[in-house]
């Protein structure tokens, strides 16, 4: 039984990329009607083998109309949703191919005007396109295009037809977002003015308990509490609830046979805090290219994972294009996510080399017991001269390489697992890592809002971003901006002005 029409009631034509991207956004649209032009179950048919997210969500689509449409009646006529809107698939009988190609009834204005700029419906885009217009044409109500797909909605535009985006998990007010795409390295936090004396009183005792005055902050959100007196020299703190601070716990890290580092700015004091704190399960973390999200994400997780605090430490990066399988290549997954997590590799080949020591002490021969990883290696045994530092603890499991299209069904327990280049997430990729994380378990998002490559997400739509929007203000979540780069003045300047 389909929905009865009202005058406010819209028509909305989903594109194969919107079901891709969330298999739920079919009954996302309220009192709405959802067509779902008979093309699109071509296209999903494409993606169903896949051993991938995407290839995943395909085959949940299909699960979700079939147990929709169990009959050809169903199927022709729709069906009513739960929101009160319908779900219905359209097949456009203006459409039609013979000899060998494709022609087209053009039924109304917008028909026509696909018929003379996109002729070639041998494209599936065309045809969903065509489908779209004859709607429109054929529909007293409003018909919409959803696409994440840009040029194709440029080109609805083209002949008139109303296109958007799918904005169901679009993270709309976040100023963070513009914050850290800035071409500026000012740190830019919130602060908030106390009186001078319980300053220097936070600021020994580490707590502090104030009347926020109507002021909202979120729970494990990271501030600056300063004095109007002198609102340059304030101190980093962060909140807890009931208007509750509290100074930042942890500044530095230090890799047991390797280097010591030294957080470099505000940013990165509010980042190692939240590394090294047990209670905080989930971090969310913006920051461009040298601001060292990935080489203090990584420091921090191995040095716990040495004390034992967790078992192994987890590395990913996401693999563009995303949800795109890495191949029945040779070798371990190790050697096949290699070129992708170079960056990790070589932030825990900088964090376990050893300082150059003193000329004195050059020719004497290093004890095998402070050789950095040795104590990892099977059997105790001596890791060869080739190899990497980093290289012992991958073979002992203590550093595990995942990759995102292996995960679903995963538990992760005691683990500390890091995402770099989260913002190439979609949200429903977002969704299947954070769900994973078991007891004892923290999870490291990291990325950079400026380079996403992901066509089908952007700065608001990414998982990292919709990660933080959703989970923000719960006990076991933080979120950390980082503005300043330390990687070099030139890498900084490059980035701030190319």
């Amino acid at each position: 039984m389909q929905s009865t029409p009202t005058s406010a009631q819209k028509h909305f034509v989903l594109d194969t990329n919107v079901l891709l991207h969330d298999p739920q956004s079919m009954f996302s649209f309220q009192e709405h009607v959802v067509w779902i032009p008979v093309e699109v179950l071509e296209e999903l048919d494409k993606f169903k083998p896949e051993n991938t997210t995407r290839g995943a969500n395909a085959r949940e689509v299909h699960r979700k109309l079939n147990e929709c449409f169990p009959s050809a009646e169903q199927m022709q006529e729709g069906v009513q949703l739960e929101s009160g809107g319908s779900l219905r698939v359209c097949v456009n009988a203006a459409l039609q191919y013979g000899n060998g190609s494709w022609g087209k009834a053009a039924v109304g204005a917008r028909s026509i005007a696909v018929q003379a700029l996109f002729p070639d419906l041998s494209r599936t885009d065309n045809r969903i396109l065509a489908t779209a217009a004859h709607l429109a044409d054929t529909t007293p109500a409003r018909t919409i295009l959803v696409t994440k797909d840009l040029n194709l909605q440029l080109k609805a535009r083209a002949l008139g037809l109303e296109a958007q985006d799918y904005r169901t998990d679009r993270v709309e007010d976040d100023q963070d977002i513009r914050r850290t795409q800035r071409q500026s390295g000012a740190e830019e936090y919130e602060t908030l003015e106390i009186p001078k004396s319980r300053l220097q009183a936070f600021a020994s005792e580490g707590f502090i308990q104030l009347d926020l005055e109507g002021r909202k902050f979120l729970e494990n959100q990271y501030i600056i509490l300063a004095s109007a007196d002198s609102p340059r020299h304030g101190v980093p703190a962060r909140y807890m609830r009931n208007g509750q601070f509290q100074t930042l716990s942890r500044e530095h890290l230090n890799i047991r046979g390797g280097r010591s580092l030294q957080a470099l700015n505000l940013g990165q004091r509010f980042l190692m805090d939240a590394l090294y704190d047990p209670k905080i399960c989930l971090l969310t973390v913006y920051g461009k290219a040298g601001t060292g999200k990935t080489l203090l994400s990584v420091g921090a997780a191995l040095e716990q994972v040495q004390q034992g605090e967790y078992e192994k430490m987890l590395i990913t990066r996401v693999i563009m294009p995303t949800g795109k399988d890495i191949g029945f290549l040779p070798g371990r997954v190790e050697e096949k996510m290699q070129p992708w997590l170079q960056p990790s590799y070589d932030a825990l080949e900088y964090l376990l080399a050893r300082p150059r020591k003193p000329e004195q002490f050059e020719g004497k021969k290093a004890s095998s017991r402070k050789s950095p990883g040795a104590a990892a290696t099977k059997g105790g045994s001596m890791p060869d001269k080739g190899m990497k530092p980093y290289e012992p603890l991958l073979q002992s499991g203590i550093i595990e390489v995942e990759a995102i299209t292996h995960i679903r069904g995963r538990s992760i327990p005691r683990s500390i697992f890091i995402v770099d280049e989260a913002q190439q997430l979609t949200p429903h990729e977002a969704k299947t890592l954070v769900t994973r994380m078991g007891k004892g378990s923290k999870m490291i998002l990291i990325g950079d809002l400026g380079q996403i490559d992901n066509p089908y997400v952007d700065a608001h739509t990414n998982g990292l971003v919709y990660t933080r929007n959703r989970l923000q203000g719960q006990e076991f979540m933080a979120h950390v901006n980082l503005f300043k780069g330390e990687r070099s003045q030139m890498a900084e300047v490059a980035a701030n002005l190319m």
